[in-house]
C-alpha cells in the first residue's frame, strides 16, 4: 500500500519513501542547536512517522533536535522533497545547505529542487517543539505538542522540471446533471518557457488544455460535464468516489502525472439547515485529537482505522478535526466511509489572558501569528481541497471574538478561505456570550459544558443559552461544537452525584443528547471527545493523569460506561431521521 495516501498517486513520477529509520540528535544539556555542532548530541535511532515522546529517555522533551538521513540517488535530475507532517517547526538542510523551512506540525509541505546530482547527499532536518517565540499556535496547550516527523516522508523524481502541483475539484449540479470545474497548477522549475498540453480525465470524460509554462507557476481553468446518468452522488450512505487523473505532456510524451480520488456532491447552507445534495442533514459524531500513548500524535494507519470503527459502530456520521488539519490517510478513509468531516485549522484558546503568552500581550498579537495562520490556512485548503467527506472549513477555535481587533483577525481568515474555496460553508466554535464575530460565519457554533463547568441542568440552560445568545446567530444553521463531561477510567460513584466518575459522564451526556439531539435550532451536535488525550503539563492540575479525560473511549481506545448511552442516542437520532426523510 502506498506509503502517503490509500491509492498510488503517480504511474510517471517516481517516489521514494523515506519512512523507517532516522537518527536523531539532541543538544547536550544547556546547549542548543544552533550553538553546537549535531553530531555532538546524543544519537538515538527513532522510527519515522513517529515522535520522541514515545522514547522514554525523552518522554517529556521539549526542545530542539536534528533528524539526519541519507539520500542514495541511482540518477540526476530535479526532485521533490515531500513531508507531510513535521512538528512542530522545521529547517530543512541537503548537504549542509538550508533549503527549506516550514512551522506547523499539521499541514504538509514540499521543497522543490531543480536539479540533484545522483549518489549520496545527506538530509538534515532541526526540529523544534518549543514554545515561545518560534510560534503563536504551538502553545502550552490542553492537548500535547510532540516532536517529531509525525507524517509519511518522501523523495519524487520528476522526469523535468515541469510537473503538475495539482488539480483542484468543484462538483457542480445543475438541471438534473453534473459538470466539474477544475483549476490546475503546473510548476516549471527551469528558466525557459516550454509549450506543454494538459489532459485531464474523470468518470470517463476528458479535457485538455494547451498552454505555455512560464518559468514559476501557470494556473489553468477547464471544466468537464456529465448527463445526468454517467456519475453517482456521494453521499453517507453510499460514498461513491472516482479517480481524477492528470497527464502533463510535452508533443506526445507524457512528462509527469498527478492522481486523486473525487466525490460528486453539493454542500450548503439554507436557512437553519444544512444540506447535503440538497438534503437536510444532522452531523452527529466526536471531536477528535490524534493521540494514542504507545504513538503520540503519529498514529499509524491501522489505528486510524480502528478509531473510524469506534466511531462508526458510536452511531457517528460526522468528525470534527479539533483543532488542527489531520493526517490525509484518515481523510481518505472518511472519504471511504461516507464519514461528513468539519475540518479546523491550528489555533485554539488564543484570547487575553489565555495565559497562552507572556503576561500583558494578546495570544493574538503574537508577531508570528498572522502570518502562520494564513499559511496553515493555505496549506490546509490547497492540500485537501478534493475530499468530499470534508463539508466545513472552521477557523481560531475559543479564540478572541470579542475585541474589535480579535475581529480583524477572524474576518481576515474567512475572507482568505473563500478565497481559496467558496464550494464550502465555514464557521468557527465559540465560547464567548460577548461574541462579535457570529455575523462572519455561515454556520454558527459554540462550545457550551452545560452539567459539567456547573451543576445545572442542560436543559435548562440551553433555553437560557439561546434566550441570550440565540439572536446573534438568528437565521443560521446551529451546531453544538462541543459538550460532554469528563470520567476517570474506573472511577465509579454509586450515588452518581461526583464529577469524574464514569457514573456522572453516563447521565450527564445522556441528558445532554436527549436534549440536542432532538431540539429544532440544532443542526449538529459533537460530544466532547473521543479518546482521552494527553495534555501540556501547564495544564495537569486541572486535568488528572494529565489527560483532558473527557474521551467516551480511554487513551488505548477501551470503553467507558458512556459508549453504550452515546451508542444508544445516536441510534435513536438515526432512526428518527430515516422516520423523517421517508414521510
Amino acid at each position: 500500500m502506498p506509503e502517503t495516501r490509500l491509492f498510488k498517486q503517480h504511474d510517471v513520477r517516481e517516489t521514494l519513501s523515506l519512512d523507517g529509520e532516522w537518527e536523531f540528535y539532541f543538544p547536550s544539556e544547556g546547549t542548543t542547536i544552533a550553538a553546537t555542532d549535531y553530531l555532538q548530541g546524543d544519537k538515538t535511532l527513532l522510527e519515522m512517522p513517529g515522535v520522541w515522546e514515545t522514547n522514554d529517555k525523552y518522554i517529556n522533551y521539549r526542545g530542539q533536535a536534528v533528524a539526519k538521513r541519507v539520500l542514495t540517488l541511482a540518477r540526476s535530475g530535479a526532485v521533490r522533497l515531500v513531508f507531510k507532517g513535521v512538528s512542530h517547526t522545521a529547517t530543512v538542510f541537503l548537504d549542509g545547505k538550508q533549503v527549506g523551512f516550514h512551522h506547523n506540525a499539521y499541514t504538509p509541505f514540499a521543497i522543490d529542487l531543480p536539479w540533484l546530482e545522483e549518489g549520496e547527499h545527506e538530509l538534515l532536518l532541526h526540529i523544534s517543539n518549543e514554545h515561545g517565540e518560534i510560534s503563536a499556535l504551538h502553545v502550552p496547550n490542553d492537548y500535547y505538542n510532540y516532536g517529531g516527523i509525525s507524517r509519511p516522508t518522501e523523495l519524487q523524481f520528476l522526469n523535468t522540471q515541469a510537473y503538475v502541483r495539482w488539480v483542484h475539484f468543484t462538483p457542480v449540479f445543475s438541471a438534473g446533471r453534473w459538470s466539474a470545474k477544475l483549476q490546475a497548477l503546473v510548476v516549471n522549475l527551469g528558466a525557459e518557457s516550454k509549450e506543454l498540453r494538459l489532459d485531464l480525465a474523470l468518470a470517463g470524460e476528458t479535457s485538455s488544455v494547451q498552454f505555455e509554462a512560464k518559468p514559476g507557476e501557470t494556473n489553468l481553468d477547464a471544466e468537464i460535464g456529465f448527463q445526468a446518468d454517467e456519475v453517482e452522488a456521494w453521499s453517507c450512505e453510499s460514498p461513491k468516489l472516482y479517480f481524477l487523473n492528470a497527464a502533463l505532456l510535452d508533443g506526445e510524451e507524457i512528462i509527469d502525472d498527478w492522481i486523486d480520488r473525487v466525490g460528486f456532491r453539493s454542500v450548503r447552507v439554507e436557512g437553519e439547515s444544512i444540506l447535503l445534495n440538497e438534503q437536510s442533514v444532522f452531523l452527529n459524531g466526536f471531536n477528535r485529537h490524534e493521540d494514542h500513548p504507545n504513538y503520540g500524535c503519529a498514529l499509524p494507519l491501522e489505528q486510524m482505522i480502528e478509531d473510524l470503527d469506534i466511531i462508526q459502530d458510536l452511531g457517528c456520521n460526522s468528525v470534527r478535526t479539533s483543532h488542527y488539519p489531520n493526517d490525509e490517510r484518515f481523510l481518505d478513509l472518511c472519504d471511504e466511509r461516507g464519514i461528513l468531516v468539519w475540518e479546523e485549522n491550528h489555533a485554539r484558546g488564543l484570547y487575553k489572558n489565555s495565559g497562552t503568552a507572556p503576561p500583558g500581550i494578546h495570544p493574538m498579537e503574537h508577531p508570528k501569528f498572522r502570518e502562520q495562520c494564513r499559511l496553515v490556512n493555505e496549506e490546509m485548503v490547497n492540500e485537501h481541497f478534493n475530499r468530499p467527506s470534508i463539508v466545513i472549513w472552521g477557523i481560531l477555535n475559543e479564540c478572541d471574538s470579542v475585541s474589535d481587533y480579535g475581529r480583524s483577525c477572524y474576518k481576515e481568515q474567512f475572507e482568505q478561505i473563500r478565497s481559496l474555496d467558496a464550494s464550502r460553508p465555514t464557521t468557527f466554535a465559540s465560547c464567548l456570550n460577548d461574541d462579535n464575530c457570529q455575523d462572519l460565519q455561515d454556520i454558527a457554533s459554540w462550545n457550551r459544558y452545560f452539567g459539567w463547568y456547573g451543576m445545572d441542568d442542560p436543559a435548562i440552560q440551553f433555553d437560557k443559552f439561546l434566550a441570550n445568545c440565540g439572536e446573534k446567530f438568528a437565521g443560521m444553521p446551529f451546531i453544538l461544537s462541543e459538550f460532554g463531561a469528563g470520567a476517570l477510567p474506573g472511577y465509579r460513584d454509586p450515588v452518581r452525584r461526583g464529577k469524574w466518575s464514569e457514573d456522572f459522564q453516563v447521565d450527564l451526556l445522556d441528558k445532554s443528547m436527549e436534549v440536542y439531539l432532538n431540539h429544532p435550532r440544532v443542526a449538529g451536535a459533537f460530544i466532547w471527545q473521543f479518546c482521552d488525550v494527553r495534555v501540556d503539563v501547564k495544564w495537569a492540575m486541572g486535568r488528572p493523569r494529565t489527560m483532558n479525560n473527557k474521551g467516551v473511549v480511554d487513551e488505548y481506545r477501551r470503553p467507558k460506561l458512556a459508549y453504550e448511552t452515546v451508542k444508544r442516542q445516536f441510534g435513536e437520532l438515526a432512526r428518527s431521521r430515516e422516520k423523517l426523510l421517508s414521510t
